[in-house]
């Protein structure tokens, strides 16, 4: 096992030794991203300067006298015969810029922070486009569709992630302002709920590379946990897909994320920042004449605030990122990545005064997680290709650990001790070209994994007396691989897009999983002008993704894997999507979109007694335990969106989605899913002043989530109750309960103040303003003397309880969620 100073070591070498190693050179940048850099001894005083290069997409080539204008300004130039572009003396605030050329399709960036202290660099690629030479001129859509996905994809800049009131500048949860998106129950967790669809069926790549995790204490077998560990000070822009899936993503039923970075400044720059919960430092600049680095470090002092408030838990995490390309040469491309973290949760014991911290302290365990990803990914670009290849390895770890009455002394009272590591090493292969008016893309992926499992665990089981010990250890290596296709075109002078895609995978976990033709999914795309503004858009497609390998490793107490010989295979998902789209003007859209998604060979819990798409919103562990292949569900809804770009000082965002989730029980029949929240609504709306003052609000509706009541005989059994310390879901009863709606109103008011050599940020951010308070379902806790020991129930304490077994006293405790949470903020650019 890679012990914790080992894994920072080699996480920290990458990103610290390039730059340390490299010579110190005068930068002439050809980034394809937005990155920011220190001004040069030309600029003008108080003034900020952008500058770049403006390139065909197709082959890199210059764009020559291309235009560029800076909206709502006077401001503007045109590239000089290489490209080459320079808009000088600008004032310091953020703007909208759009870049155009005759026979391609203009681009515009929007919210493009300008500085005294700092340039910008901003290299653009424009599409060419013969038809808009012809009459049919179609108006170029700021938001970012594209002819593979003209549906249920969104773009966020790193503005709005910025400025986000209640987001606190990490990105899970700046998404659940879009359409189809909900988070775990009360508001406090980054699990991303897209559709209806669990916590565990989505998937993230930063800049082209997979990442297991992008939060913080992750729940392993899911995605979700209370904090983000990607750090917004790196992040250029996001696209988030909820459905049309491009053939070169697989493994993924609900949602894909692609996080880009921007590229280190052309000169040595430091960024500072104090937020809600941590602390971060950035550093950046140029490696010679060909590369550049960005990196970042932060940790938390959540810790310090959680003891002062006598929290019955103790969370520490740390988290590391940075990026470093390299252009040796035109038409050659390297990015190397890295993203780290190392979370550690411990109880805090002496925090045991009152009903909630003792019931905490009794069934929280103490966990602690490490994982990295290091990767390259290399680009070659020809004329009319483009050829990329990814390498990648990433490894998680995961230790939790529970004694009973959290008594360490002996072995004898261990409850909990599991230790796991999942490791991943992966290659992919692509190339896109274009073929005329064609765009065809092709490749192909492997990926080498090794799973490891070693479990203890006294856990009480339905239908047993006694409670059962789990006791196992697990190693599975694993073989996948998948090759995949799409080709797109417009046809009838671009009134109608057509898009068309494949992909096949395989494992080697069974028989059946291994068969390519098992696992055939195929996907369409369709985009129809029906007149100027509107369109009618439309994908379907069939998705696979593997179960978590806690699924798949899981070996019985004879060291059998017992869910292969259960059959277990590829989770698969239809969906069917159709809207209209309104665009009125450049920065304006209504969409309107209906989707519907059917689940089949989900995992079911044997021992639970319940579908594995029900879990995944706590923190733990799921799916470590006997499953086969028998669940189905589905998922439908309606979504509508109205967004505003930044457009005369004010922006804002509207959605609403109503829907429902099913999944079927132990009875084969269909019942609400966890995640069955029905109404999802989200208001954003913000203005920017002179003067460098924003303010901004959210407003956020969740309907009621669906809740298991609990097994309350069962679960007060004493000799239940001392391994579990915590109620038992009623699975016969599934979702029949609901907890209260989840609403509150989030405030943000940010001042930047522009200094010669640097700038400070200040920002004030309120969360649940008016302190809505949410019900969720109660915890099931026992009485205790003075002494803190649970109380036997005498005889007749509960109707329900058999006679001749021994019980304890058990009540239903509050459980409520909602208090105002304030957060002051700095953020200083040098």
């Amino acid at each position: 096992m890679l012990s914790p100073r080992s894994f920072w070591l080699f996480l920290f070498l990458p990103g610290f030794l390039i730059p340390l190693i490299a010579v110190p050179a005068q930068a002439s940048s050809l980034s394809l991203s937005i990155h920011e850099t220190a001004p040069d001894t030309t600029s003008e005083s108080g003034r900020g300067v952008v500058r770049g290069t403006i390139t065909d997409a197709t082959d890199n080539e210059p764009l020559p006298f291309a235009t560029i204008l800076v909206e709502g300004t006077n401001f503007g130039t045109s590239a000089n015969e290489e490209g080459f572009y320079e808009l000088r003396n600008i004032p310091p605030g953020r703007y909208n810029l759009r870049f155009s050329f005759v026979g391609y399709q203009a681009r515009t960036f929007y919210e493009i922070q300008i500085s005294r202290n700092r340039d910008i660099r901003l290299d653009v690629e424009l599409e060419p486009d013969p038809d808009l030479l012809d009459e049919i001129v179609v108006r170029p859509s700021p938001f970012n569709r594209s002819i593979e996905s003209p549906v249920s994809k969104r773009t966020i800049g790193t503005s709005e992630i910025e400025r986000s009131p209640g987001g606190n500048r990490d990105i899970s949860r700046v998404i659940q302002s879009l359409p189809g998106v909900a988070s775990g129950v009360g508001g406090f967790r980054n699990d991303l709920i897209i559709r209806g669809g669990a916590p565990g069926e989505n998937v993230f790549y930063l800049d082209g590379i997979e990442v297991p995790t992008i939060n913080h204490f992750s729940t392993q077998g899911a995605s979700g946990g209370p904090t983000g560990l990607i750090n917004v000070d790196l992040i250029r822009e996001v696209d988030f897909y909820t459905g049309a899936f491009p053939a070169n993503r697989g493994n993924v039923l609900s949602s894909v994320m692609e996080l880009r970075q921007r590229s280190g400044g052309e000169r040595y720059g430091f960024t500072a920042t104090v937020g809600a919960s941590d602390l971060g430092l950035t550093g950046e600049g140029p490696i010679g004449d060909q590369a550049d680095f960005i990196v970042s470090f932060r940790r938390s002092y959540l810790q310090f605030l959680f003891e002062i408030l006598e929290l019955p838990f103790l969370p520490t995490y740390n988290d590391f990122q940075y990026r470093v390309r390299y252009r040796p040469a035109p038409g050659h491309d390297i990015t190397l990545i890295g993203l780290g973290a190392l979370d550690d949760s411990r109880l805090n014991t002496s925090a045991n005064e009152t009903e909630q911290q003792q019931y905490l302290l009794g069934n929280l365990p103490e966990f602690e997680q490490w994982n990295y990803t290091q990767g390259v990914r290399y680009r070659n670009t020809g004329t009319n290709r483009e050829t990329t290849v990814v390498l990648s390895r990433s490894k998680f770890f995961n230790r939790t650990f529970k004694y009973q009455d959290n008594n360490d002394s002996s072995r004898d009272f261990l409850i909990l001790d599991y230790e796991s590591t999942e490791t991943e090493n992966k290659v992919r292969i692509e190339n896109e070209s274009r073929l005329g008016s064609y765009r065809v893309m092709a490749g192909v992926n492997y990926e080498y994994a090794i799973y490891t499992n070693n479990t203890f665990n006294r856990i009480s089981v339905p239908g047993m007396d006694a409670p059962q010990t789990i006791d196992f250890d697990s190693r599975l290596p694993l073989h996948v691989w998948g090759v995949f296709g799409q080709v797109g075109n417009h046809f009838f002078g671009r009134r109608l897009e057509l898009s068309a895609g494949v992909r096949f995978d395989a494992a080697n976990f069974s028989d059946q999983t291994n068969r390519l033709t098992d696992q055939f999914s195929p996907r369409v795309s369709l985009s129809w002008i029906l007149a100027p503004g509107f369109r009618l858009n439309a994908n379907t497609g069939i998705f696979y993704q593997l179960p978590p390998y806690t699924i798949l490793g899981y070996r019985n107490n004879d060291g059998i894997l017992e869910n292969r010989d259960n059959g277990i295979r590829w989770i698969r998902s239809n969906h069917y999507v159709a809207g209209i789209e309104y665009l009125p003007r450049e920065n304006l859209i209504f969409t309107l979109e209906g989707f519907l998604k059917q689940y089949s060979d989900y995992p079911f819990l044997l021992r639970d007694g319940v579908s594995l798409a029900n879990m995944g919103s706590d923190f733990g562990v799921i799916g470590n335990e006997p499953a086969s292949p028998d669940s189905r569900g589905r998922s439908y809804g309606v979504e509508f969106l109205a967004q505003q770009k930044l457009y005369k000082d004010f922006y804002g965002i509207f959605s609403y989605t109503l829907f429902w989730s099913e999944f079927k029980g132990a009875d084969g029949e269909y019942a609400p899913s966890a995640w069955d929240n029905r109404h999802l609504v989200s208001l954003t709306a913000g203005k920017q002043f002179s003067g460098g003052w924003d303010i901004g609000l959210r407003w956020q509706f969740i309907g009621s989530a669906p809740y298991t009541p609990y097994d309350i005989e069962r679960s007060s059994r004493q000799e239940v109750w001392e391994v579990n310390s915590q109620g038992l879901p009623d699975y016969t009863r599934l979702n029949e309960k609901r907890t209260s709606p989840f609403h509150q109103l989030d405030i943000r008011v940010d001042k930047r103040f522009f200094f010669e050599r640097f700038s400070l940020t200040t920002y004030i951010d309120i969360q649940n303003v008016y302190a809505y308070n949410t019900r969720l379902q109660r915890y099931l806790n026992v009485r205790r003397d003075d002494l803190g020991n649970p109380i036997p129930a005498e005889p007749g304490y509960n109707p329900a309880f058999q006679p001749g077994r021994e019980y304890y006293r058990t009540y239903e405790l509050e459980n409520r969620s909602g208090t105002v949470l304030p957060t002051i903020g700095l953020i200083f650019e040098w």
